[in-house]
C-alpha cells in the first residue's frame, strides 16, 4: 500500500514519543513493503526531502505571514504546509491509499487531504489534552480538546495505545467502541544495547556503593519528577549514598531545579538535559532503579525501554503503566502523586538487589513481546480493512462518477465557447 504519513515531529527533531513512534512504525510498514511517505516540519538544518531506512520524508515550512501569536496559530501554518506538500505528491504521483495522521496537531491537514482527494483517513490519538491538565481550565486546551474530538470524528478509525486510552477517548469524546483499535506502542530491543562505557556526567563516580535512580522524560508536571524529588529525602535517611539521574527537557525544569534546592537535594540530584541515545543506553544500565512516576501517561515507552535494558523498574500505577508492569512479578507500581509510597518501593529495590534483579529479569522477557514489526503488522491490516472496505470503494466510486460528470461539463462548455467568435 501506500501510506502519507503525517506527524509534528519526526527523527532527528525529538520532543516526545510521538517522533520515535511514528519513525519505527513507518521503518517496519517499508520493511513489510509498503511505501511510507511522511510529511513533518522542516526543523533547523534539516533537508526537505531525504530516504532514511526506506521512509520517503517530506519537511516542510510553516507559512510565513507575519511574527506568531502563540503555538496554535503556528500549528494552523504548519498544516497549510502540509496540505501543500501533500496535494503537490497527489498531483505528481497520484493519491495515496491511506492518511495517517498523529495527533491533534497535524487534524487540518488530515481532514483536507482526505476531502480534496477522496483518500481515507485513520487517526492515532497519542494523548488528550484532557488527560493530561486532567481537565480543561483553559481557552487553548479546549480549543485542542475540540479539535481531538474533530480528528477522531473525520477518522475511519482511531488507534490508540492502552486500554486506558480507550476508555479515555470513549469518555472524553464519547467515540463509539467498534471505531476505536488498540494497538500498543513498541521497542526495538537492539536500540537499547549498552556498551559498557561509563558516561562523563558530572557528579556521578558510579562507585559500586553510589545507588543509581534514573528518570528519563520530558519535565512537564504530567510525568511526576516533582514526586521523585518528593521522594528523595527519605530515601537518601536509609541510602545516604543516592544519587538521582534527571536526563530530559521541558518548561518545568526551572521549576524542579528550584524544588531541588528548597529540599537541600542539590548534591544528590542531578539534572543532565538532553542526551544521546548511547548515554541513556549506559545510564539504563547501571541504574539501581529506573523510576516513572507520571501522573498521566497514556503507554509508557520509557518503561519498556528501561526493562529491555535490564533495570528494576519503579512506575506510578497510572494509564498504560498500570497494564505494562505487573507489580511484584516484573515490577514495582506505587500509588500516583504519593511520594512516600515512591519511596518505599524505590528503598525495597535498593535493599534488595538479587529481588530487583529477578524482578528485572522478568521483565526483560515481557518487553521483548512488544516488537515494532508485529505493531506494524497489526497497524497494516487496520489499513487494509478500510482500504478494501465496501465503504471507501462506495465512496470512490462516487468519486470517479462525479469526476466522470465533471468531466464531461467541461467538454460540452469547451464545444458551447467554441461556436462563440471572440468579440475584439
Amino acid at each position: 500500500m501506500r501510506i502519507m504519513m503525517l506527524s509534528w515531529e519526526f527523527p532527528p527533531r525529538v520532543i516526545g514519543g510521538l517522533s520515535q513512534h511514528v519513525f519505527e512504525l513507518s521503518r517496519s510498514l517499508a520493511e513489510a513493503g509498503n511505501q511510507v511517505d511522511v510529511l513533518t516540519f522542516c526543523g533547523e538544518n534539516l533537508p526537505e526531502k531525504e530516504t532514511m531506512e526506506g521512509i520517503n520524508i517530506w519537511r516542510v515550512t510553516p507559512y510565513h505571514g507575519g511574527s506568531e501569536r502563540d503555538f496554535i496559530d503556528w500549528v494552523h501554518r504548519l498544516n497549510f504546509a502540509l496540505i501543500e506538500k501533500g496535494a503537490l505528491l497527489c498531483n505528481r504521483i497520484g493519491k495515496y491509499d491511506l492518511v495517517h495522521a498523529h495527533d491533534w496537531l497535524v487534524a487540518y491537514a488530515g481532514r483536507g487531504l482526505k476531502s480534496i482527494f477522496r483518500m481515507p483517513l485513520l487517526a492515532t490519538i497519542h494523548a488528550t489534552e484532557f488527560g493530561r491538565n486532567e481537565g480543561l481550565h483553559t481557552s487553548n486546551q479546549r480549543y485542542i480538546s475540540d479539535l481531538e474530538w474533530w480528528l477522531g470524528y473525520e477518522a475511519w478509525k482511531v488507534i490508540c495505545c492502552s486500554e486506558h486510552m480507550k476508555k479515555e477517548l470513549q469518555h472524553v469524546f464519547q467515540l463509539p467502541e467498534d471505531k476505536i483499535a488498540i494497538i500498543p506502542n513498541g521497542i526495538r530491543p537492539d536500540a537499547y544495547e549498552a556498551e559498557g562505557i561509563k558516561p562523563d556526567i558530572e557528579g556521578l563516580s558510579f562507585d559500586p556503593e553510589e545507588k543509581i535512580v534514573f528518570f528519563i522524560g520530558r519535565l512537564v508536571q504530567e510525568k511526576g519528577v516533582q514526586v521523585l524529588l518528593g521522594a528523595a529525602p527519605s530515601i537518601l535517611e536509609r541510602f545516604p549514598g543516592t544519587k538521582f539521574v534527571i536526563a530530559g527537557t521541558g518548561p518545568h525544569k526551572e521549576h524542579l531545579e528550584g524544588l531541588t534546592h528548597k529540599l537541600g537535594l542539590t548534591e544528590n540530584v542531578l539534572f543532565c538535559g538532553y542526551i544521546s541515545d548511547q548515554v541513556r543506553n549506559e545510564l539504563y544500565s547501571l541504574a539501581s532503579v529506573a523510576v516513572f512516576p507520571s501522573l498521566y501517561e497514556p503507554f509508557g515507552i520509557v518503561a519498556l525501554e528501561a526493562m529491555i535494558s535490564g533495570a528494576p523498574v519503579v512506575v506510578s500505577s497510572v494509564g498504560g503503566l498500570e497494564e505494562i508492569v505487573e507489580h511484584q512479578v516484573d515490577g514495582l507500581k506505587a500509588y500516583p502523586g504519593d511520594h512516600r509510597s515512591l519511596a518505599d518501593q524505590i528503598c525495597r529495590l535498593l535493599e534488595n538487589e538479587e529481588w530487583a534483579a529477578s524482578l528485572a529479569e522478568k521483565a526483560y522477557q515481557k518487553a521483548g513481546t512488544f516488537s515494532w514489526d508485529k505493531i506494524a503488522q497489526k497497524t497494516a491490516e487496520i489499513y487494509r480493512e478500510i482500504v478494501f472496505s465496501s465503504e471507501n470503494k462506495r465512496w470512490q466510486k462516487q468519486a470517479g462518477e462525479e469526476e466522470t460528470m465533471h468531466t464531461k461539463v467541461k467538454v460540452q462548455k469547451g464545444k458551447e465557447s467554441a461556436q462563440v467568435p471572440y468579440l475584439i
